[in-house]
């Protein structure tokens, strides 16, 4: 289950057994003193068969085995939930959030509403913009330095919701915020700007009110350069963990410094990227280089190509059907011969500059189905290594996966990370633990060489299992985990089996696992879905997390935790894998 619900964890154990009895009425989820912004909660948990619970007075719906979901509407505020069962009462408390910000009683501005609300660094010419909420029908302006911008009320400011949303199908804006200023003005010289002061008239009453945030005009020259000092930068679309992800920056990568946000760094051909990943030095000339001749050549398993370069310059990469794009920036070609022999991966190679400093390499591929890359930096030059399709030994009919090597990771692990929890409080982690174990010993079965990111109860971060993939290089890599909501999902009525995937090299293997597993177990489809996590971003093979089933669904649940189902279901994943890769190869 991915971190939606941040539920607390139990001890580690192989299977529901009496030692894991819950009591008579257990409430896994939410906790005793909850909060969150959804507009209703879930209440998970169980109560022997027999007899009635009593939410608030009123009995609820259980199935044969006493589990129950039932969701309830939240108002703003505290919410308190009685629980009976018997003589037993639990009691929980909700407060719900509010998702606006709300205006302080008389003349003022809404609390953490003034924005840029961090040192912000801007190129000359470049839109400064500032933001703030407050009353209607006021008038509200920013003084910085010796300007004054007007701030006009944005009558259609409508809100995304977050990205979970899509997970309910409640991702459509639905509301608007009320009383939301902005913006923008534009300075050309040089210099310090100070800290914007913002004004607040109304009723012939006046309120300022100091900004935290200073603004500054970027000098042409020297420039300012970032340098990449992690292994892989994270580059983003915008100044904060919000923004999406781009193709990360190989350790070494330089690029001049366009502007900055707080602890961001904004590159020269757009990304932004914390500034504790970089090192930042002057230069009196902007990053740049040219590139001449392009060398292709082979080892164990890979094909590299090496682009001599006279500065690590940003990349960027794009997959698809038989191609492999691979975009230069800050780079201009001088470029008259390429060495490229018949290649295992490779079809053709062609190259164009696209744009002035820009040059998109577009590899033409042999096979629809890539088995992953990986890009560095020797010096200046970069090498992006091409996988070769899978090989194995001798495969036979009751050996179909001979060699070819398959990484499982159980999803969550230890006491601090237990993943979400079903209704008996029994931990994903214990349940995904089973599952791969049963999964492990079915591929070896086929002749499959097969590890697993943890063999009990090990504290592992998501990097660190990213880690064991980049290290062991499988074949492929599965994430095994099950499901759960936010707050304002329905626990009773969702459920089904989920492939989530990142890359294109993953994405056929996705859609596969999850159509075998729908249709093979007469399981129901929660979808396939294209997911920023941890566990698909790598890039040296194709990688998959699936969610098996939903913990927190009554019914469901007592499906994962029954052992001739575990079992049918690591054979279902394992004999998908194997008409997978029997296709592929």
């Amino acid at each position: 289950m991915r971190r939606v619900l941040g539920l607390a964890g139990l001890g580690w154990i192989v299977a529901i057994s009496p030692v894991w009895a819950a009591p008579s009425l257990f409430v896994a989820y939410p906790p005793a003193q909850h909060e969150t912004t959804a507009n209703r909660i879930f209440l998970i948990g169980t109560a022997p068969p027999q007899g009635e619970v009593l939410i608030n007075g009123k009995p609820i719906a259980r199935n044969a085995a006493g589990h129950f979901a039932p969701s309830f509407p939240l108002q703003l505020g505290e919410n308190l939930f009685t629980l009976r069962y018997g003589d037993q009462e639990i009691q929980i408390r909700v407060t719900r959030l509010s998702s606006v910000p709300v205006l302080p009683p008389g003349l003022g501005f809404a609390k953490d509403s003034l924005t840029p609300a961090v040192d912000v660094g801007r190129l000359p010419n470049e839109e400064i913009c500032f933001g703030a909420i407050a009353p209607a029908n006021a008038f509200v302006s920013v003084k910085l330095a010796n300007q004054v911008i007007p701030l006009s009320l944005q009558s259609q400011a409508f809100e995304l919701p977050e990205n979970a949303a899509v997970l309910t199908q409640q991702n459509q804006p639905n509301t608007v915020i009320p009383g939301r200023y902005q913006g923008c003005t534009r300075a050309i010289a040089p210099g310090i700007l100070g800290t914007p002061v913002f004004q607040l008239t109304r009723d012939g009453k006046t309120v300022t009110q100091v900004g935290s945030g200073k603004i500054t005009i970027l000098a042409a020259a020297p420039w300012d350069v970032a340098e990449v000092t992690a292994e892989a930068g994270v580059a983003r679309t915008g100044p904060s963990t919000d923004y999406s992800r781009l193709t990360p920056l190989p350790k070494g990568t330089q690029a001049t410094v366009t502007g900055y946000e707080g602890e961001w760094v904004r590159l020269e051909y757009g990304a932004w990227i914390k500034r504790a990943e970089t090192r930042i030095f002057q230069s009196s000339v902007p990053s740049r280089s040219l590139i001449r001749s392009i060398n292709a050549r082979q080892i164990a398993g890979w094909t590299e190509v090496v682009f001599p370069l006279q500065v690590p310059v940003p990349v960027s990469v794009q997959q698809g059907d038989r191609s492999f794009t691979l975009t230069l920036y800050n780079t201009t070609a001088q470029t008259d011969i390429i060495h490229l022999d018949d290649d295992p991966v490779i079809a053709r190679l062609d190259w164009q500059q696209i744009a002035p400093g820009q040059i998109q390499y577009t590899f033409n591929l042999k096979s629809a189905q890539q088995w992953g890359y990986k890009l560095r930096y020797a010096g200046s030059s970069l090498i992006l290594s091409l996988r070769h399709p899978p090989t194995t030994s001798q495969p036979t009919a009751s050996k179909p996966l001979a060699g070819v090597k398959i990484l499982l990771d159980p999803g969550h692990g230890s006491a601090a990370d237990p993943g979400t929890r079903g209704p008996t409080g029994y931990p994903e982690k214990d349940a995904t633990l089973v599952l791969a174990k049963l999964v492990k010993e079915e591929l070896i079965q086929r002749g499959a060489i097969v590890s697993l990111t943890r063999e009990g109860d090990e504290d592992l971060l998501p990097q660190d299992r990213v880690k064991l993939i980049n290290q062991l290089e499988p074949t492929l890599a599965l994430s095994l985990h099950y499901n759960a909501l936010p707050d304002s999902g329905d626990a009773i009525k969702t459920q089904g089996v989920a492939a989530f995937w990142y890359n294109a090299q993953a994405h056929s293997l996705a859609v596969f696992l999850h159509n075998y597993l729908v249709q093979t177990l007469h399981r129901s489809s929660y979808g396939v879905l294209w997911d920023n996590l941890a566990l698909t971003r790598p890039t040296v093979a194709p990688s998959v997390l699936l969610e098996l089933g939903f913990m927190i669904n009554p019914d469901e649940f007592e499906w994962i935790i029954n052992p001739q189902a575990q079992k049918k279901l690591a054979t279902a994943i394992a004999d998908g894998i194997t008409l997978w890769l029997t296709n592929k190869r």
